[in-house]
């Protein structure tokens, strides 16, 4: 008896110590606790088993529905593609700007399949110390079990599935987010550019398929309309919409890069509904002129938002050309530019 209490007295005092060392050492500012500095094997391994532990627990009695509705999986789309793939990925993207320098590394849900239940616990109350947040303070769970269902159709799809699965997605109240930093849209100012003197006192208009007020009726009036219903589309995020007023054959301009119709959708098109969603536009001049079945249609907006979690107060200037097919007009590009309006 004297022998064991003599041992558990060691082993309580062993721990004392190793405490108060530890204590110190985190306290004296040794520990670098930089992203760019890994946990050692050790440590790495502890947190892990702790991490997966503590998933596995709490998930194990989660009901899970039918995922392989086709609705559901269709809606889970659109909010994968607006607030997932800056850290997680798309079907034949290797890396982004973002998750490159992120510690731990968000796992590649394209490569991997993911329990359903941790899948949406995860989603729901997100990770400590990393960058998962808990998107159930923001999203319910019918939202969030879409997100799940489509992220068990992730693994094995290609590129090009994965654009059309989210072009077909339909508009969400919930895919208000900000994009991921590889976005480089014309809404966004272009680096070294000075604000400039802008005219702001065109009234704003936000009431779909009507102009600002006081604006003067160009040459083309239908083809202004088309103009006005694609940024209206824009705007309410509906994606059938946007893909209908759009030419297959459209070539879309922002910055320096051309997309496809197809690429658009796969990509951009999320980020600037995401973009516009809550934006205030005020069209401050637009002009059209025609060319038999052709038209070209100029547009003068200021937008004011939010991007990458800072203020933007811009004067975005957007070219679009236009065919008439038939009685309908329909874009075949769309040259978009900016710069920073005048506080």
């Amino acid at each position: 008896m004297k022998r064991q209490t003599e041992y558990v007295a060691f082993t309580a005092a062993v721990a004392i110590m190793l405490a108060v060392v530890l204590a110190i050492y985190g306290y004296s500012g040794s520990y670098n606790i930089g992203a760019d500095d890994p946990h050692w094997a050790v440590t790495h391994k502890v947190v892990r088993t702790v991490r997966d532990r503590s998933i596995r627990s709490r998930s194990a009695d989660i009901q899970v529905p039918n995922l392989n509705d086709p609705a559901l999986i269709l809606k889970g789309a659109g909010q994968y593609d607006a607030m997932c793939t800056g850290c997680h990925l798309k079907p034949g993207v290797n890396n982004s700007e973002l998750r490159a320098g992120m510690y731990p590394q968000p796992p590649k849900l394209s490569g991997i399949q993911v329990d359903p239940r941790d899948a949406f616990w995860i989603i729901k109350h997100g990770i400590k110390m990393s960058a998962m947040p808990a998107w159930g303070a923001s999203h319910d769970d019918q939202t969030i079990w879409s997100m799940v269902a489509f992220v068990q159709k992730l693994p094995g799809m290609t590129p090009e599935q994965y654009h059309d699965i989210v072009a077909k997605a339909p508009p969400d109240d919930d895919m208000d987010m900000d994009s991921d930093s590889e976005h480089s849209h014309s809404h966004h100012a272009a680096e070294g550019d000075e604000p400039q003197n802008a005219d702001t006192s065109a009234p704003a208009s936000n009431e779909t398929g009507k102009y600002a007020a006081g604006l003067k009726a160009g040459a083309v009036p239908e083809a202004e309309a088309a103009a006005q219903d694609f940024l209206d589309a824009l705007r309410s995020g509906d994606r059938v919409k946007i893909l209908r007023l759009l030419a297959p054959e459209a070539q879309i301009t922002e910055g320096n890069e051309t997309q496809s119709v197809k690429q658009y959708a796969g990509h951009h098109m999320s980020e600037d509904v995401a973009f516009l969603k809550h934006s205030e536009l005020t069209v401050v001049s637009r002009t059209s002129a025609a060319t038999g079945d052709t038209a070209r249609v100029i547009s003068e907006t200021n937008i004011i938002g939010t991007t990458n979690g800072r203020a933007a107060r811009l004067r975005s200037r957007e070219q679009m050309g236009l065919k008439r097919i038939g009685d309908q007009w329909k874009i075949v590009s769309i040259e978009w530019s900016s710069h920073p309006l005048a506080e």
